[in-house]
């Protein structure tokens, strides 16, 4: 439904024409005899610069220009997408950059990176290597992005674009996704708006240090570049050594930032998160219940509960693990994955026996890129350790980075996964955290080229992401960084799913679920009900079944009226599954414009659809919610909507409509009556056409 056109003839530079709604081939035509052509598709420095470029290089002989000029077009196919290479060359060096599209014909999103190479005698050095650059005509543009904290994750932030740089970016080399995002949402018509208006989207693939940015100068365009943040990254390439640049993904809708969000959602589902495809299993897991108290009695208990519950997947968190260093606090023991007898006398072995003997799978806790100090991997290879050889260390929680740099660093880290699973194959997920940003920046294995360590670094971690799943390519592994720390659509290739935050305050989770959905389907957003908070269970729960629905609680502390709700509310989410996970997703009443909250997902033949609405500091007699008007229903189709999810010690107004049936075009026209008005309370409503 989209349409990017270039002009790249042979001999010429390549060109920006046009980005946004499909054009028909005669309309295209007749755009490029009439359109100015003014802006590069890929701005280098050369010679004329002024304005900010996308590439920018030194020769071996010491000169900073470039002059690039189109030497062919090439179209090729892939299994499930189109690729369309644009071959460029320098006027004067022999000095080659592809630009490249993905597109997908069935998906509205296009991939587009770089990849560069040389024929020059000496080294030539990258000082700035965008994956892409996009011209946006001025008007009144408006910017929708994440940012936040550790434990204050994906907080929405929109504002208009002013002259001058808008800048988005990430230098802790590992985690990429506390602070920022790389991911942003520009509206071209006006203040943001959920379900009208025209959107452009853009994701950067990449889980290292990353730089978006705007240059709004005195032409009639805002000027948008996205890549590798460069800073302290200048990379030295050999000749006919390729340097290849993330894939940024594009999308654009008439239909609102949802509109956006729906086409991430359907790409990343079909050609983007590991086993997209496939459905997620309800877990629990056992952090939050007893932290690092692990023990074969405790985690059989547990495996018990979560059966109990109709779930499906227990996952042993950290604690498991260190012999000569036990793992009791986190001040120990990372990098020695070995079984902790003194906790677990039957091992892994007897905890896969206690998961087949309840009839669930078994899952567990790693984190392979990090050791800590007091362990004996540190002892035996301080030289595999990213630190200075001549400071004093920093420690951030205790720990620091391996070196991925290091292709023995590399086979030691996929030999914790293959390790496991080679000894235990009916082990069934893994839960791979990275609680530390990258400290101490030196790796001795790049010795003189310090500078590609940010670089290196993200490659060798994908390297041994690549080898994981081939060999295991139906293990499903949670995305975990100290909460959501490391969040994209590159380290999504190899995860079923990301662990949203360490603060699973039920409140907090809608407002952090609410920024997620902008880029991410609800599938690979796991969301857990726990003890944090004071909130009823069931609003825990109702928040919670909005995403990937998981627990990460100790049960024995639920009254059995509320495990009774927990295993209602199960059994009601494994039959709203394929609707929450693979339906369109709407986002209806923002938390960020009042005291309320309301989401639906509707399946693609708008048969089915469920609404979760959410009371947050409503105050009873204080206020007066209006109805929520649904969207993406057939207004030609009669539905009957139903509450789910009741729990009679909880506090609500009645929902008058509950068990009634209307037409799809009252259910959009005018709406439910589905906020409570209770402060914290919350309702999931399932609709079915009749």
């Amino acid at each position: 439904n989209t349409s990017l056109l270039l002009d790249a003839p042979v001999g010429g530079e390549v060109r920006f024409i046009y980005y946004g709604d499909k054009l028909s081939t005669s309309d295209a035509a007749t755009l490029l005899e009439t359109e100015q052509k003014t802006f590069s598709a890929y701005p280098v420095y050369g010679l004329n610069c002024p304005s900010e470029s996308a590439l920018s290089v030194t020769h071996g002989d010491g000169n900073m220009t470039l002059q690039l000029e189109v030497i062919k077009v090439d179209t090729r196919k892939e299994q499930t997408a189109d690729i369309t290479t644009i071959r460029l060359k320098d006027k004067v060096y022999p000095f080659y950059m592809n630009l490249c599209y993905r597109t997908y014909p069935d998906a509205d999103i296009i991939e587009t990176w770089t990849e560069i190479t040389h024929e020059e005698k000496k080294a030539i050095t990258l000082n700035r290597f965008a994956s892409a650059y996009l011209p946006i005509r001025k008007g009144d543009v408006w910017v929708s992005h994440l940012y936040g904290s550790w434990a204050n994750e994906a907080q929405l932030a929109q504002e208009p674009l002013r002259p001058g740089i808008k800048m988005i970016k990430n230098k802790d080399g590992i985690r990429n996704s506390h602070t920022a995002h790389a991911e942003v949402m520009i509206s071209l018509d006006g203040k943001p708006k959920e379900n009208t208006g025209s959107v452009i989207g853009a994701a950067l693939c990449y889980s290292g240090n990353y730089k978006l940015f705007f240059d709004t100068d005195d032409s009639d365009y805002h000027h948008f570049f996205a890549g590798i943040n460069e800073e302290n990254s200048a990379y030295t390439l050999k000749a006919k050594e390729s340097f290849r640049t993330p894939e940024l993904a594009l999308t654009y809708s008439k239909d609102g930032l949802s509109g956006s969000s729906r086409n991430f959602h359907a790409w990343a589902r079909k050609h983007k998160i590991a086993n997209g495809a496939t459905a997620r299993k309800i877990l629990l897991n056992s952090w939050e219940g007893v932290y690092f108290d692990i023990n074969q009695e405790g985690m059989d208990q547990m495996m018990s509960d979560i059966q109990s519950m109709g779930g499906e997947l227990f996952v042993m968190d950290d604690g498991w693990f260190g012999d000569k260093y036990p793992r009791n606090k986190d001040n120990s023991s990372l990098g020695d994955w070995m079984v902790d007898a003194r906790k677990l006398p039957r091992g892994i072995e007897g905890l896969i026996a206690d998961a087949n003997k309840h009839g669930i799978k078994f899952g567990i806790w790693i984190e392979p890129e990090m050791v800590n100090p007091k362990s004996e991997l540190y002892e035996k290879h301080p030289d595999w350790v990213i630190h200075y050889p001549n400071r004093e260390p920093y420690y951030y929680r205790n720990q620091m980075a391996l070196d991925l740099c290091n292709p023995q660093v590399q086979d030691f880290v996929f030999g914790v996964v293959d390790k496991l699973l080679s000894e235990n194959p009916d082990l069934a997920y893994f839960k791979w955290d990275c609680n530390s940003m990258l400290t101490n920046p030196y790796s001795f294995y790049l010795k003189e080229n310090q500078s590609h360590l940010f670089i290196e670094y993200v490659r060798g971690l994908y390297k041994v992401l690549e080898r994981i799943q081939e060999k295991y390519p139906d293990v499903p592994m949670m995305l975990c960084s100290g909460g959501g720390g490391r969040c994209d659509y590159e380290a999504l290739k190899y995860f079923t799913e990301f662990w949203a935050s360490d603060n699973t305050d039920p409140v907090k989770r809608i407002f952090m679920q609410w920024g997620y959905s902008y880029f991410f389907p609800a599938k690979s957003i796991s969301a857990h009900v726990t003890s944090m908070g004071d909130q009823s269970i069931k609003f825990r729960t109702d928040v919670a079944m909005m995403d990937k629905l998981g627990f990460d609680i100790n049960m024995d502390k639920l009254t059995e009226a509320e495990r009774q709700f927990c295993r209602e509310a199960v059994q009601n989410y494994k039959r709203l599954a394929p609707i929450i996970q693979e339906g369109d997703q709407f986002r209806l009443v923002s938390p960020y414009s009042g005291n309320h909250a309301a989401v639906m997902y509707v399946t693609p033949g708008q048969d089915k659809a469920v609404l979760f609405a959410y009371d947050i500091y409503a105050q009873k007699y204080v206020e007066r919610s209006y109805p929520i008007r649904l969207q993406g229903l057939d207004p030609q189709r009669s539905y009957r909507v139903v509450e789910i999810n009741k729990m009679d010690s909880v506090p609500a107004r009645p929902f008058v409509e509950d068990g009634k049936t209307f037409s799809g075009e009252y259910l959009m026209k005018i709406g439910l009556q589905a906020f409570s008005d209770f402060r914290e309370s919350s309702r999931v409503i399932e609709i079915t056409a009749q």
